[in-house]
């Protein structure tokens, strides 16, 4: 019997491991399936831009093979979002620059290890004389590369000719379907990444609140790591918020959702305050804790109200809707800040401080006017 005790539990040990091997996999599918989601217009944009640019080349253009057209065509669609037109000119130049330098050059010198380096490098030279972008450069190398490995030798100057206006074809097909045929909700895009981000700041502040409340240092600690990290996904705000005005901009289609888009940049600057303020605020909780200062109960009261406020307004902003429900929460917690700071010590003060500068930051990015915000936190003064 004792024999059989750990081979039994090894059977159950491999049983657990199993389920949890399947759990994972399961959760793993479901993220790859949203992430599908997500890039499904992307990646629709990039087969019809090819298939478009090849059809255009051959039927319009008369070229028989030109395989150069939809690969510009993609890589014109692949580049970052906040800087896809600008950078997909560059990138479309490059692609036609390598084209053309190494068509003109491997049919007197030929193919070989020496000759893709001359090629790189003339290529490259060529795109930094046109006074081009790290981009535009290297996409000149890389399609002098593909021209020396993949074009016979016997390549006429006709030939060197037509690739050339392939690339160029292809790039143009890539920029008509971001800007005409299938361009990106450019609200959408920015609602997706401020969410990330505001979702952030409130789980932040709700995990202050939390450490506050149970003066755990080292869980304020990881409150203010998490505070350090917001930094990353409101690069990720800013990016998609200047994709957002680019296809807004160039895309017929999405002019209507410049005043929805509107909301969110105009409140760029206050949200990227907040985060700075919240910042400092999980600073002072951990003094507030390592000191053993005092935590009045409405303290944390006002930090956790200001999570759900940062939560509602991440929401109104989405729904394109005037952020009144937020803008209360706000008020509400500046309130039971002001209300705790006669209990606090030197360094809860400050965290009291930090909160109302939060509210306002928060209150101005939705859309209040600064001598409205500053008139509602000295009403908030006169009241305590």
């Amino acid at each position: 019997m004792k024999g059989r005790r750990p081979v039994a539990a090894l059977v159950r040990r491999g049983e657990a491991i199993l389920d949890d091997v399947a759990q994972r996999s399961r959760e793993s599918l479901g993220t790859r399936v949203r992430r599908l989601g997500r890039t499904l217009l992307p990646i629709v944009q990039s087969a019809v831009a090819a298939g478009l640019a090849w059809y255009v080349a051959t039927r319009f253009v008369g070229h028989p093979q030109p395989f150069f057209a939809p690969i510009a065509a993609v890589l014109s669609l692949g580049v970052s979002l906040g800087q896809r037109l600008r950078r997909s000119l560059e990138l479309v130049v490059g692609v036609a620059l390598g084209v053309l330098v190494a068509e003109l050059l491997i049919g007197a010198i030929g193919r070989g290890a020496w000759q893709i380096g001359l090629v790189v490098l003339l290529a490259m030279a060529a795109a930094v004389l046109t006074g081009g972008g790290p981009l535009l450069v290297n996409q000149g190398a890389a399609s002098a590369i593909l021209v020396v490995a993949l074009v016979p030798a016997t390549s006429t100057a006709m030939a060197a000719t037509t690739r050339f206006v392939d690339a160029l074809v292809g790039g143009a097909i890539g920029l008509l379907v971001n800007a005409i045929l299938l361009p990106v909700n450019p609200v959408v895009v920015a609602r997706r990444a401020a969410g990330r981000m505001l979702e952030e700041l409130a789980s932040t502040l709700d995990d202050l609140a939390s450490a506050l409340n149970a003066k755990d240092r080292s869980a304020a600690n990881a409150a203010l790591a998490r505070a350090r990290l917001i930094e990353g996904s409101f690069g990720d705000f800013r990016e998609a918020l200047s994709a957002g005005r680019e296809i807004a901009r160039i895309a017929p289609v999405r002019w209507r959702a410049r005043g929805h888009l509107t909301s969110y940049v105009d409140a760029v600057t206050d949200l990227d305050h907040a985060v700075r303020n919240t910042r400092v605020l999980a600073r002072r909780v951990i003094v507030v804790i390592r000191d053993d200062e005092p935590v009045p109960p409405n303290l944390v009261a006002a930090v956790r109200r200001l999570a759900e406020s940062v939560r509602t307004l991440r929401n109104e902003l989405a729904r394109g809707v005037e952020p009144r429900a937020a803008r209360r929460g706000l008020v509400d917690a500046a309130e039971l800040a002001t209300s705790a700071v006669d209990a606090c010590g030197f360094s809860g003060k400050v965290v009291v401080a930090q909160v109302r500068s939060c509210v306002h930051d928060l209150l101005h990015a939705s859309g209040l006017d600064r001598a409205d915000v500053d008139e509602i936190l000295a009403g908030i003064d006169d009241v305590g």
